[in-house]
This record gives C-alpha cells, structure tokens and sequence, in this order.
C-alpha cells in the first residue's frame, strides 16, 4: 500500500526543520509540542487555555482511555474530540510504554500484551490489531504502532529481542490501520535502545514498511542526556526528510531545542503540567522553583516580558503563597504558565527555522538560560 504523505517541509535551517502537517482536524505547525491531556483532560488547565498558549495538536493515553470510560463508550459519544470538547488534531500513543510502566503482573508474547489494569485488576490483552482498534474508535488523527520498550541501561541482547519483535508488531499494526479513513495517519516507531547499529536496523525496516511519519522511542527512559542525543543524532538522518520525526515523551526545553537542532519535529511530555502541579515554573530565565523562600516577599511577577499574562500579572510572591499554602489555583496558574512558555519557545523556533537564524536563536536561548533567574533587588 502507497503511503500518502500529510507533511509539508517549509524550511531548513542547519539540520532543524519546520513545516505544516494536514491532520482531519487541522493544521499542525512543526516543530510542534504537544501537551499531554493523559486520561482525556489536561491537568489543571481548560482546552481553551491550551489553544491560547499556542498548542495545535494535544496527546490522549490508549492505555488510560481504553480502562476508564472504554474506547467504544467513547466512539459512541462521537470520538474523542466531541467527548472532550478539544476539537483540534490529536495523537494517540500505543498504550504500550504504560503497560510496560504500570503493570507489574504482565506477559509479553508475539501474538500480545497480557496485563492486570491497575484501576480493578481486571486481565486485558493488548495485541497490535487491538491497539489499532482503540485508536480507530477514539478517532485520533494520528495513531502510533504498537511497540515494546526496554527502559535502559539494558542488555544487548534484551534490547534487540524487543526491537525485533517491535518491527513485526509495526507490520502488524499497519495491516489493521489499512481500513482507517482517509486522511487519517499511523506512525512507526523506531526502537533500538543504545546501540547505534540497532537503531539503524529499526529505522531501516520500518521504512521498508511505509508509515505516514517515524517516531523514536526508547529514550529518556533512564539514560544520560548525551545518549538521547546521541540516538538521535543516529536515527534522524536514517528517516526519510519528507515525513515528520517525533521524539517521544521529551521533554525539558533544552532536550527539545537541542533534539530540534537534530532534526525532531514533533516532542510530547507531562513535564510542564506536572512540574507546575509541584511549584516549578519554566521560563527564559530557566527553571524557577516558587517553593524557594526567596519568592515570599518578592513583588515582581515571573516574566514581565512574557506573552502570557499570567507570567506577567501575578506577583512572585502571590505564587510562593499559593503554592506553599496547597491551593489548587497555584497549580492552575503554574500549569498554564509552563504550557504558554513551552508553546512561546516552539514558536521562537519555527520563526528562527524560517529567516534560516536556529543557530543564532539556539545560542541566545540556552545563554538565557544559562543566566538563570535575575535576583530580586
């Protein structure tokens, strides 16, 4: 089957890229971060804040939604986007990573996934035909091969057995997908763990299959930052340039700008929500814990520069407070200040790809950050 292509390349610059990808929902602006809204819902924050900060396109979890309300209670209220109300372009994940990472009591064959739910202790099996099935129901745009992954450091052998049978799992996965409607995509998974030679293995088979983009997997699962670069510095280069690359559940603002100057074109993490739900705030000055006590007396708001007005419009120590004190608004405000910056920083991106500047805007970025918080007075 002749895979259609959804992505448009724009621009270059260096090796960092940006584009537009067609969803049925949408248009997706690349480089693009999604924010993850795991069970449906984004943490802390209404779609509309999501779509204000920028986001064009969120994540929904396979694994949670096909537990709690259940996948065809979902389709039969009019799929994901009508159930939660987002209505913009979505991508679902495999559900294979939370099997791996929830479930204590699981088996791994090649035919499935056999799991305890972590909700009831009820046994469910999840095959690659059944996670294409799941995905199809919940009506995400984009919908992502099933795969297994191997949190490193690892054995050789252990990481290659499970790349191997990754691959005919993605075979597996697009002869499900074939019946999905036009327009609709389905993404391979490059697996390989550490190991150069095996990475390139995966990304040379999944290729062969033809998928509408190429994810890589299997990283920021234990490893150094230098060996997720690394990977990806191997794996890149080995996807075709024509489809967009996404690298899984990364992750910090620096991960992401230097995966960027690599060549990624799609990033998703729970990183700006959760850290916020915990008092971090994410800006270009860095990351500013409002836990610090230096913030109890401090007037001055987070970023009086920041497009988004709540970095701008509360005091520090108005945040200090709310977050000392458990309020539930200090996690809202957090939450949404850190989605906003993460979209600010994307959008920083795609113009620098565009005037052909990345270089420029990479070093004056990281040299922000470098400087850390400016003191109060």
């Amino acid at each position: 089957m002749t895979v259609p292509n959804h992505f448009e390349l724009i621009a270059t610059s260096g090796a960092a890229r940006t584009g537009r990808l067609t969803t049925p929902h949408g248009v997706v602006r690349t480089p693009a971060f999604m924010p993850v809204g795991t069970a449906g819902a984004m943490k802390g924050m209404h779609w509309r804040e999501v779509r204000d900060a920028g986001a064009d396109i969120v994540l929904g979890n396979t694994y949670h939604l096909m537990l709690r309300p259940g996948a065809e209670r979902i389709a039969a209220l009019g799929g994901l986007q009508r159930f939660t109300g987002w209505g913009g372009p979505m991508l679902t994940d495999s559900g294979g990573f939370q099997v791996m990472s929830l479930s204590e009591l699981r088996k791994v064959t090649e035919k499935a996934v056999t799991f305890r739910s972590h909700i009831d202790g009820a046994k469910v099996e999840l095959s690659p035909e059944r996670s294409i099935e799941v995905q199809r129901l919940l009506g995400s745009d984009i919908a992502m091969q099933m795969d297994e992954c191997v949190r490193l450091p690892a054995e050789r052998a252990d990481i290659e057995r499970a790349m191997q049978l990754s691959l005919r799992w993605a075979e597996r996965s697009k002869r499900a997908f074939e019946a999905a409607p036009d327009g609709y995509m389905l993404f391979g998974i490059v697996q390989g763990g550490d190991v150069p030679d095996l990475r390139h293995a995966s990304a040379r088979g999944l290729t062969g299959i033809g998928f509408h983009g190429y994810a890589i997997g299997g990283l920021a699962v234990g490893e150094p930052q230098a060996v997720m670069l690394s990977m990806i510095e191997e794996t890149a280069p080995a996807l075709p340039s024509d489809r967009p690359r996404y690298l899984m559940g990364v992750g910090t603002p620096e991960d992401i700008l230097e995966a960027v100057a690599r060549g990624v074109d799609m990033f998703d993490c729970v990183m700006p929500t959760r850290n916020g739900r915990h008092g971090m705030a994410f800006t270009r000055f860095g990351q500013i814990n409002l836990r610090n006590a230096r913030h109890i007396d401090d007037p001055r708001p987070l970023d009086e520069e920041s497009p988004w007005p709540a970095a701008r419009s509360y005091a520090r120590a108005y945040l200090h407070h709310l977050v000392r004190a458990g309020e539930t608004l200090g996690a809202m405000l957090l939450s949404e200040i850190n989605v906003a910056y993460y979209q600010e920083l994307m959008q920083g991106i795609r113009d620098a790809v565009t005037n052909g500047t990345f270089e420029d805007f990479r070093t004056k970025t990281r040299a922000g950050w470098a400087r850390g918080d400016i003191a109060p007075r």
